[in-house]
């Protein structure tokens, strides 16, 4: 195997980190709305994340700086291409970060209701987002010979990228339901267990959707197993949590996400961005790759710390692992 086939199989498992993460901590920001009823009760959602949100967001950083390094032009080309879409995923990012750090900085109701506001619409937006420019970059865009992106804005809201975008909605916000159920105690314990039931049930129909679409129309034998098991994940997550087993349950979504990420990998490759113009103009892991000194260097340069990152954020996790209710909240908030 190549370098620049390993720095793909990188890019992914990078990815999938993210979306593991970040995704159950969208899920916590939608369901301020969906689950919790009163002040306190978003207190407890966003304490819940309040430990790992930020390092949750390392994982994104860490995907595009390697995107950046083992693959420039697939870089170039998406970040321009995608400009305003992934503009409004980093103003959203940028937001909530501070939404929840002002949240708390002064008692008025307005101003941490406006800010409870801030962390739903943000987490809710870019949790769509993500799903519809993988849906893009799976499925295609117009790439010319320059390998410059020459569609429109409009060609990115197609039915196939709408779709991986409600495919990530809902399996994020079952995802972070999971993780609630996981993590509190009390009503609002049980609450997200018949809340994920539901979620369960409605994300298991899209994403059979949208992997079945995808493999019906560029996939083979082995993402047809990623297909499986992702499916077969899914159910295992909804079975789970109904039986009040949340850590399995949770993991089972994970694997659900997991398995997800790889599919649509897997369909991709040998291509990092396929080309709707001409087969011939698409990008690929061998013509948009960096130097094989540079990949070299970036190989070591991982393997080193890589586990030193590993091992910090399963630590935190460690510390912060007990569960929490709204008889943890200070009266004050």
């Amino acid at each position: 195997m190549e370098l620049h086939d390993v720095w793909f199989v990188v890019i992914a498992v990078l990815w999938t980190g993210y979306f593991f993460l970040e995704g159950f901590d969208f899920g916590v920001g939608v369901l301020t709305k969906l689950l919790a009823r009163n002040r306190v009760e978003k207190r407890v959602l966003i304490n819940t994340i309040g430990p790992v949100w930020d390092g949750n967001e390392v994982w994104l950083l860490t995907a595009a700086g390697a995107t950046f390094a083992a693959f420039p032009d697939w870089y170039a080309t998406l970040f321009s291409g995608f400009y305003l879409p992934l503009l409004v995923i980093l103003v959203c990012l940028i937001v909530r970060g501070v939404a929840f750090e002002y949240r708390a900085k002064r008692p008025e109701e307005k101003w941490q209701r406006n800010w409870e506001q801030a962390i739903f619409w943000t987490s809710l937006i870019p949790a769509f987002l993500w799903g519809v420019a993988f849906g893009n970059i799976v499925r295609g865009v117009q790439i010319d010979a320059t390998k410059e992106y020459v569609g429109t804005l409009f060609d990115l809201f197609n039915p196939y990228a709408l779709l991986g975008g409600l495919v990530t909605l809902t399996l994020f916000t079952f995802h972070g339901t999971v993780f609630t159920a996981l993590k509190t105690v009390g009503d609002i314990r049980v609450r997200a267990r018949k809340l994920a039931l539901v979620l369960g049930l409605v994300t298991a129909v899209v994403v059979t959707g949208f992997l079945s679409w995808t493999q019906v129309s560029r996939g083979d034998g082995t993402s047809l197993v990623a297909v499986a098991v992702a499916v077969a994940a899914l159910v295992g997550a909804v079975g789970a949590i109904k039986t009040g087993r949340e850590g399995w349950s949770f993991a089972l979504s994970g694997v659900t996400i997991a398995a997800a990420i790889a599919m649509l990998f897997l369909t991709l490759f040998p291509n990092v961005m396929p080309s709707s113009l001409n087969p011939d103009w698409s990008l690929t892991v061998t013509n948009a790759s960096s130097s094989p000194y540079t990949l070299k260097i970036m190989t070591w340069c991982a393997a080193i710390a890589t586990p030193v990152v590993l091992l910090y954020q399963g630590w935190t996790y460690w510390v912060f692992r007990k569960r929490i209710g709204t008889q943890h909240i200070a009266d004050a908030h």
